[in-house]
């Protein structure tokens, strides 16, 4: 379905929880956060799936919070797996429970793991995460491959003076391993807001020996001479791709946002059939054809990312 931008909208990332395992620093404050009482069950978010199938959504990635931390997760992923028109679900995931998991999300339909990552030192891990460990992530990504994942990708988020030092170990990370490591701009958005901002052209500033790739959505591509997998730049703030975006986003109490950055949202609970349909519609043609926060230096988003889908 087209816009009123004419962008071809077949993209919907759909939030499952507001919930997570970890306390990243820039995302989520570090008490327990409020929310998780008034989630769509499973059936909501299946329903949901299905009739924005019916809008020609053709690809769905679930997100969160962190996904796996819901108990009926296999069964949503069934559900929306199970939709014809449904040509590719997705999953991004902070890695933790897939050694356990990544298996029975193989069997289950999910077609291609994002794992956000954004350091690969133990200890530096363990302070930005506040609780969580690095050798989980790790045993995650081998239980990914030994189930059969291909086309994995690592979503690093570029922090100036955190984890700008580590840009060489990721990319050698992606000469060794068939991965995509994809750095991605911080944005202003909730605890974002705390973090130092880094653009994306500092990656091939210092090594311009990367191959450019033809792109991938909303990514640049580029490879390391020789590399077994490749590297993704995504860029909100230094070039806007909005021109291009394809996605909506529905959060995890049913709110539909045409646009992360906005604060407009339709809800989406209690309606079915034709009039959840015509609501999505609506939400596609109220599409907004750009964000602002490059005049404005924040988002407008209303909410963090843990409470909106990642």
């Amino acid at each position: 379905m087209l816009d009123c931008h004419n962008r071809n909208i077949t993209y919907l990332r759909l939030s499952v929880t507001d919930r997570c395992s970890l306390r990243c620093r820039y995302c989520m404050p570090a008490e327990d956060v409020p929310g998780g009482d008034c989630l769509c069950s499973a059936e909501e978010l299946v329903e949901i799936a299905r009739a924005a199938a019916a809008c020609g959504i053709r690809k769905v990635r679930l997100t969160g919070g962190e996904p796996l931390v819901r108990r009926d997760i296999l069964d949503i992923c069934r559900g929306i797996a199970a939709i014809p028109e449904v040509e590719e679900l997705c999953l991004t995931t902070n890695g933790a429970a897939l050694a356990r998991l990544a298996k029975p999300l193989r069997e289950a339909g999910v077609s291609r793991l994002n794992i956000s990552l954004d350091t690969l030192r133990p200890e530096r891990y363990a302070y930005m995460t506040r609780v969580g460990r690095l050798e989980d992530v790790f045993r995650g990504l081998e239980a990914a491959e030994e189930a059969g994942f291909t086309g994995t990708k690592l979503n690093v988020v570029l922090m100036k003076g955190f984890n700008d030092d580590e840009i060489p170990d990721f990319l050698d990370f992606s000469c060794r391993y068939p991965v995509e490591v994809r750095f991605i701009e911080l944005m202003p958005i909730g605890e974002g807001r705390n973090a130092q901002f880094l653009p994306a052209d500092a990656v091939l500033e210092s090594h311009p020996f990367l191959r450019p790739l033809e792109g991938s959505g909303v990514a640049r591509r580029y490879r390391s001479p020789g590399g077994r997998g490749t590297v993704g730049l995504i860029e909100p703030m230094s070039h806007r791709f909005c021109a291009s975006c394809d996605r909506i986003r529905v959060t995890a109490d049913g709110k539909l946002k045409p646009c992360l950055h906005s604060r407009q949202e339709i809800s989406l609970r209690g309606l079915s059939g034709e009039a959840l349909r015509l609501a999505i519609e609506a939400g596609i043609a109220a599409k907004p054809e750009r964000h602002y926060m490059n005049e404005t230096g924040r988002s407008e988003a209303g909410r963090r990312m843990n409470q909106i889908g990642g």
